[in-house]
């Protein structure tokens, strides 16, 4: 099983992530920030992913470092649960459509961090979320996950509905990526290693 549980102290928060990539999206998931708790399920249900995260932040000024470190530690968590990406598909896209909004994704697993986000996002807020932790948590994600991402909203006009097809779109390019692919010998790239 390619599983990993690691964790992080700042004076900002204290993370602790365990995530399974072989799971079935099972999620235990506690940031105190609601409707990022909702996106957390999200991407554990559509990813097949099982992720745990208890995470305690400064909320008391806002969600941004409980949101960008809690992408920090599941993206090297994802990372090291991956292991040595022998005989996966290495690719993975996704295009989802949530009532009027669609987002398409697409994730390069390629030890080469990078996001690129082409999102104009229709208000500031769900809730009490800036949804510009939105871009903050795949960001830190992929860098920390090594992953090359991709994000773009086509259209919508609900930021919720804007966010959440989002975080679908990335979990599904997510699980094919990781997926075994049955024709593949070794790593997945011509020189042999993907970049560390």
């Amino acid at each position: 099983m390619r599983t990993a549980t690691l964790s992080r102290q700042t004076r900002e928060t204290q993370i602790e992530v365990t995530i399974n990539l072989d799971g079935s999206g099972q999620s235990d998931v506690s940031t105190g920030v609601g409707f990022f708790d909702h996106m957390l399920t999200h991407l554990a249900k559509h990813g097949s992913f099982d992720i745990r995260v208890a995470a305690k932040g400064d909320l008391e000024i806002d969600a941004h470092h409980t949101v960008e470190d809690v992408g920090i530690c599941l993206g090297q968590a994802f990372l090291e649960a991956l292991g040595t990406p022998e005989g996966i598909a290495r690719f993975g896209h996704a295009v989802l459509p949530m009532d009027e909004a669609l987002a398409e994704a697409a994730v390069d697993i390629s030890g080469r961090p990078f996001l690129e986000y082409r999102v104009e996002l229709p208000r500031q807020r769900v809730g009490e979320f800036d949804s510009e932790l939105a871009e903050e948590f795949f960001r830190a994600f992929a860098v920390n996950g090594r992953v090359t991402l991709h994000v773009v909203l086509r259209y919508g006009s609900n930021v919720h509905h804007c966010i959440e097809v989002m975080f679908k779109a990335v979990a599904r390019a997510l699980r094919r990526a990781v997926e075994a692919d049955p024709r593949a010998v070794g790593i997945p790239s011509t020189k042999g290693m993907l970049q560390a």
